[in-house]
């Protein structure tokens, strides 16, 4: 069960994780990322971020550029929250497939 003040790091970081992925985007057409969730473990080193990619075919792709540059992702959002946070949390992602899974059961109920 989390607490209040992790649900507000979490909220924070959800919240500055999605500008600075809404910004890199915008220079490749055709491709959205966005934030869906944001985790952050009790004792506020690790934050474990859900992602939402459109379309769903590129989601490995870009999930492993993601990680390639967690660092560089990670050293912006230092810059963003360093008058909230001592420590910037160590990031990790994940793709969200929750939309996919509600398409597809959309699709066989309608069957």
């Amino acid at each position: 069960m989390q607490e209040t003040r992790q649900n507000k790091i979490a909220r924070l970081l959800q919240k500055e994780l999605s500008l600075i992925f809404q910004e890199q985007t915008r220079a490749t057409h055709g491709t959205m990322v966005s934030v869906t969730r944001a985790k952050i473990s009790p004792d506020l080193s690790v934050c474990t971020a859900y992602l939402s990619i459109f379309p769903s075919e590129k989601g490995e792709e870009i999930l492993a550029n993601v990680n390639t540059n967690a660092k560089s992702i990670r050293y912006e959002l230092g810059t963003r929250v360093r008058n909230q946070l001592r420590i910037i949390p160590e990031l990790r992602f994940f793709i969200d497939d929750s939309l996919d899974y509600i398409e597809r059961i959309d699709e066989l109920l309608k069957k």
